[in-house]
C-alpha cells in the first residue's frame, strides 16, 4: 500500500472499530444491565426479554460482529490491496 493511501485506509479502520464497539456497548450496557427492567416485560418463549439479552443475546451479536468486522476488513484490505496474500 502506497503511503498517500495509508491514511485513509486506517480512517476507515477506525471508523468500523469505533462503530463495532458502539454497537457492543449498546448491546453490552443498555441493553443488558439498564433495559433490563423494561426489557423483562417482553417475553421471548419462556424467557424475559432482557434476559435472554444477557444470558444470550448479547453472545449472538458478540459472534456476529466479529464476522461482520473479518467482512468488511476484508473488502477494505481488497480496496486498498492491502493483503499480502494478494500481492
Amino acid at each position: 500500500m502506497t503511503s498517500p493511501r495509508l491514511p485513509n485506509y486506517w480512517r476507515q479502520n477506525t471508523a468500523l472499530i469505533r462503530t463495532l464497539l458502539l454497537v457492543w456497548g449498546l448491546v453490552s450496557l443498555v441493553f443488558s444491565i439498564l433495559l433490563v427492567q423494561p426489557l423483562n416485560k417482553i417475553p421471548i418463549g419462556n424467557l424475559p426479554l432482557g434476559f435472554w439479552m444477557a444470558q444470550q443475546g448479547s453472545i449472538f451479536v458478540f459472534v456476529a460482529l466479529i464476522f461482520i468486522y473479518a467482512k468488511q476488513m476484508d473488502k477494505l484490505d481488497r480496496q486498498y490491496n492491502a493483503n499480502p496474500k494478494q500481492k
